[in-house]
């Protein structure tokens, strides 16, 4: 991996300008084993991003059901 590759893909996976330095700092010093620790503490992030919308997704799914329910009943199951 070069330094474009790296910045590129913090940058598509929405990190920021701090990130991408923090990053940079990492890998231009050779410390890769701080690299690879830092990376790692992105993914958790975006993983965490993840089951938070996968919680949303899943409670809009329960309204839109009660909702489908309730116009059930109100026409008479038709």
């Amino acid at each position: 991996m070069d330094l474009k590759t790296l910045v590129e893909g913090l940058a598509d996976t929405g990190y920021g300008d701090e990130q991408k330095l923090t990053a940079s700092g990492f890998f231009k010093s050779g410390s890769m084993d701080e690299l690879v620790r830092f990376l790692k503490k992105c993914r958790c992030r975006l993983m965490d991003e993840m089951h938070e919308s996968q919680r949303r997704v899943d409670r809009m799914d329960y309204l839109i059901r009660s909702a489908e329910k309730e116009a059930y009943k109100k026409t008479g199951g038709k």
